[in-house]
């Protein structure tokens, strides 16, 4: 089967490109063909099909760029032109999207739809109910009130960044994709990472409920053998991106009364600046910001990390931080919400907490740091079995491939 992956990067930008990137490298591994089609990045890695990679607003030129790039949030037409010219050279047999709202758009449905290729979508946010696509507004509070239709709020609550511009045009684009673009009727079938997810969009647009569907948690490429026993250097780790609703100013809240608790902060963000100087406004020695790290050395401090904590203050999908914890049979600390609590399983995998309570996240926190070693095992083996059951490639692969063989068989015939 040749398989089409389409990503608005063609570079680790994010979870949605790593399950992507992972999703194509498990095609291949198991014989497939597989091609992808993203925009242009100064940061994109080397790939043979870059020639049919339109360009993104970062790499457009010219003295209409910033015109260019309003309408080409709405609707793309080189990605479509470059889509139809991919299409004929390639011939895939499934085109399988990850990210394309405001980017890549759904510029290229009409060209799939054409050339009768299934059109399969990852659902890794919300930006189909929700135009600023965290359920957040603008003043960070937890917010449902478009309800799937009323998108206008989106502007009223200055739900983007602060700039009602950002937020009239994000709430246009989402009255323009669903008038000419609606992902129920252009869409073959969806691949849901949580329940939660699932659940949601479901509710906010209930066409989505005809359109085939499955719900397959992110996966893991390695997990490790056996369990952790007793760390060398007892520390918490947090590792994402330190932006407002990643909850991080509520998990140094938590440790400013822990000196003896060591925490670790991977990322970077808009909120990086911030977060260290409240903790030295606190004379917090116990925290350490490490900054940007990825590859082995990232994986390095998950494995040897006595807890990962996510702290998310939004509707959370299904971090792939937390899978990457199990798959060392690193134990979690997570926040009751979204989809966290359908992959942290309370005193089996980790320990759950209200999202934006402090207070709470400390008195597990200080239950963590208490277990003995015995009790510290049974957790690490508890998430190297939750990896083993549902986030693992062996039990990853069939049921992708299952799914993908319900649409090219129907097109075959």
């Amino acid at each position: 089967m040749k398989v089409l992956l389409i990503d608005v990067y063609n570079y680790n930008k994010g979870g949605a490109e790593t399950v992507c990137f992972n999703t194509g490298k498990m095609l291949e591994e198991h014989g497939h063909k597989v091609v992808y089609f993203t925009l242009k990045w100064e940061n994109n890695n080397p790939s043979p099909y870059s020639r049919y990679f339109p360009e993104s607003k970062e790499t457009r030129s010219g003295t209409l760029r910033q015109f260019k790039n309003v309408i080409n949030y709405f609707y793309h037409f080189e990605a479509a032109r470059k889509m139809e010219e991919l299409v004929k050279d390639e011939k895939p047999d499934i085109a399988h999207i990850h990210l394309i709202w405001g980017q890549i758009t759904p510029s290229i449905f009409p060209v799939l739809k054409k050339y009768r290729i299934p059109i399969l979508f990852t659902v890794h946010d919300y930006r189909m109910v929700c135009p600023a696509y965290t359920f957040r507004d603008g003043s960070g509070r937890i917010c449902e009130d478009c309800k799937g239709r009323y998108f206008y709020k989106c502007f009223t609550h200055t739900c983007c960044k602060g700039s009602k511009i950002m937020s009239a045009v994000m709430a246009a684009e989402q009255y323009f994709r669903n008038c000419f673009f609606n992902p129920a009727q252009y869409i073959d079938g969806f691949l849901y990472v949580s329940g939660f997810a699932k659940s949601i969009q479901e509710e906010y647009m209930p066409a989505l409920k005809d359109v085939p569907n499955i719900t397959l948690y992110n996966f893991s490429n390695s997990i490790a053998g056996k369990p952790k026993g007793a760390v060398k250097s007892k520390y918490f780790l947090f590792f994402g991106r330190l932006s407002y609703e990643k909850g991080v100013k509520t998990l140094l809240e938590a440790f400013k009364d822990l000196p003896e608790c060591h925490l670790k902060v991977v990322g970077t963000g808009p909120k990086e600046h911030d977060l260290e100087s409240f903790a030295v406004a606190c004379g917090m020695k116990n925290v350490e910001f490490l900054g940007y790290k990825k590859g082995r050395e990232l994986k390095d401090l998950v494995k040897n990390a006595y807890f990962v904590i996510v702290p998310s203050e939004w509707y959370e999908n299904n971090p792939m931080s937390i899978i990457e914890s199990y798959s060392e049979g690193t134990p979690v600390i997570g926040a009751k919400i979204g989809g966290i609590p359908e992959i942290v399983v309370e005193d089996e995998t980790g320990y759950l907490f209200p999202s934006g309570h402090s207070g709470d996240l400390k008195s597990k926190i200080v239950l963590a740091d208490g277990l003995t070693a015995n009790e510290y095992l049974k957790l690490s083996e508890g998430s190297l079995r939750f990896a083993h059951e549902h986030l693992s490639l062996e039990n990853y692969y069939p049921k992708l491939i299952a799914f993908y063989n319900r649409f090219f068989e129907k097109k075959e015939l």
